[in-house]
């Protein structure tokens, strides 16, 4: 959603951090194609107005002047102003003191609200809570099938009295009540133990009288605890004014962003917080009911500057990956055994992350020069083409690659549908792969694959291993090793022993006696 700003606002900041020192006419410039960035995507004029005005007097003032690098406290400036446009601190969800809580949603129709509510419904779910959706749209056709239905993906209860509009328009049962059907879907969530209620509203395809009145009768009827607007974070400029009709309107409390995985300009939803003065609460992007996080604003900022998100990153990684197994994986990459098994689980886990763009994008840098450019050709497929090889082995195949020879590797190519070419560069990249993790692991201590940690040995026992050293040998090659220097490190010229010793006049280079192999008589 975000590639043009980031990358524009990324390139002027980098103009920067070549110079030792800034003048007035350096910060006017680079305010300038900031404040050009941001209106390209599409922020609210107002917004970039006061956005560069703040930035320019802290820019000019001893904040910067006094730096030891002032091209990188204008980018922490940058950043701290971004965070406060975006919200300042990430604002949680409020909670009733007695259960249940009720959630409303309203916004425009074709925001996404019925699949949000899923997803919201799910995430719920996960933190422990029991919530209940209420289907109040019965205008749009088929909208209350469509609310059982994410509400069953996501595993939650979907209260229904009214069947609303068929596929034709045509309400079954009359008009319908949806004030009615939200009071009532709040009685009983409180009669089944529901702590929380999800209400999903109907929306117009634009803002009118009619939509504003029922909005606002459902909110006096229920008295929810959060109304939330969910807004389509494509539709440009219009998000900033159908934000401000809601908000005099009906009101709410915060604000959830769908459709941020699309490739439009995005910016005016990040002016929705500015110009309401609520704060954005969830962020949604990507169809799927597990697209679908708590909105951070700082975490924004960092990858909007192309400074990554970690943090978010490790927190998907957390809710993923078994942590037993990992660890178990970990134990392995140390010791060098690590086998194709272990790589398929792994790579299943990090495909339930979401796409691999996704994941690597939130690496600082990830929206830069070759990066970019190079995470521009992921593509999940070879993920999908590298599972079906490893499954086309056998348990043992899997657990000791080294044993898939070339008829093996020819009916694991038969079976997966690639070719032995393919087939052979997975078993060659991942002894590779194993032989580096084994290497690094030794580096940072971990596993097997390091320095041998040294054990305290008793003197007496240190005398009887120095003895057995020095114990001369009974095989004559061996004996006679024993009593020949090393002399493969040292150059041709300088390998020569003095005459008579062990019977040979002078050694070849490299040569090393211990390795001779005499064999048996017959």
């Amino acid at each position: 959603m975000f590639d043009s700003l980031s990358e524009r606002l990324g390139s002027t900041l980098r103009d920067l951090r070549g110079k030792g020192r800034l003048s007035d006419a350096d910060i006017d410039a680079t305010a300038r194609e900031i404040r050009i960035a941001l209106l390209e995507a599409d922020v609210a004029l107002p917004v970039v107005r006061g956005f560069i005005a703040r930035i320019k007097e802290r820019a000019k003032g001893t904040e910067v002047s006094q730096a030891l690098n002032p091209a990188q406290q204008v980018v922490k400036i940058v950043n701290e102003e971004l965070v406060a446009i975006l919200g300042g601190e990430t604002r949680r969800l409020h909670f009733a003191k007695e259960p249940p809580t009720v959630i409303m949603l309203a916004g425009l129709q074709g925001s996404g609200k019925t699949t949000l509510a899923g997803k919201l419904a799910r995430w719920l779910s996960g933190q422990g809570h029991t919530p209940l959706l209420v289907a109040c749209d019965l205008q749009r056709p088929n909208a209350v099938n469509q609310l059982q239905i994410v509400g069953e993906r996501a595993g939650v209860p979907t209260f229904a009295p009214h069947p609303g509009a068929t596929g034709s328009g045509e309400l079954p049962d009359g008009p319908g009540d949806p004030v009615g059907v939200a009071r009532e879907g709040v009685a009983y969530a409180r009669a089944k133990q529901h702590d929380v209620v999800v209400v999903d509203t109907a929306g117009r395809l634009g803002v009118d009288e009619e939509l504003m009145r029922q909005a606002s009768d459902i909110r006096t009827a229920v008295e929810p605890d959060e109304v939330l607007f969910v807004v389509d974070a494509m539709i440009g400029q219009d998000a900033v004014a159908t934000a401000e009709a809601f908000r005099d309107g009906v009101g709410f409390t915060g604000v959830v962003l769908t459709k941020l995985d699309g490739d439009a300009r995005g910016g005016a939803a990040l002016s929705v917080r500015e110009v309401t003065g609520e704060p954005i609460l969830f962020a949604s992007n990507g169809e799927k009911l597990e697209d679908f996080d708590v909105f951070h604003p700082d975490r924004m900022s960092s990858r909007i500057l192309g400074m990554g998100d970690l943090l978010t990153l490790i927190e998907q990684a957390e809710q993923v990956f078994d942590a037993e197994q990992s660890a178990a994986a970990a134990q392995k990459i140390g010791s060098g055994e690590l086998t194709l098994e272990d790589f398929l689980q792994q790579m299943l886990q990090l495909r339930k992350m979401g796409p691999i763009g996704n994941i690597l994008n939130m690496l600082p840098g990830a929206n830069q020069g070759q990066m970019k450019a190079a995470l521009d050709q992921v593509d999940d497929r070879q993920i999908d083409r590298l599972q079906a090889i490893i499954r086309g082995m056998t348990p043992a195949e899997r657990a000791d690659p080294k044993i898939v020879n070339a008829s093996r590797r020819q009916r694991i190519a038969n079976g997966s549908g690639v070719t032995v070419s393919d087939v052979n560069d997975l078993i060659n990249r991942f002894f590779e792969a194993r032989k580096m993790m084994k290497q690094m692991a030794g580096q940072f201590g971990f596993g097997g694959g390091g320095r041998k940690a040294t054990k305290k040995v008793p003197k007496n026992a240190r005398k009887a291993k120095q003895a057995k050293k020095n114990r001369r040998s009974g095989n004559p090659a061996n004996r006679a090793a024993q009593g020949s220097p090393d002399l493969s490190n040292l150059p041709p010229s300088l390998q020569q022993l003095p005459p008579g010793l062990s019977g040979m006049d002078q050694l070849p280079p490299g040569f090393d006696p211990s390795k001779l192999d005499f064999g048996k008589k017959k």
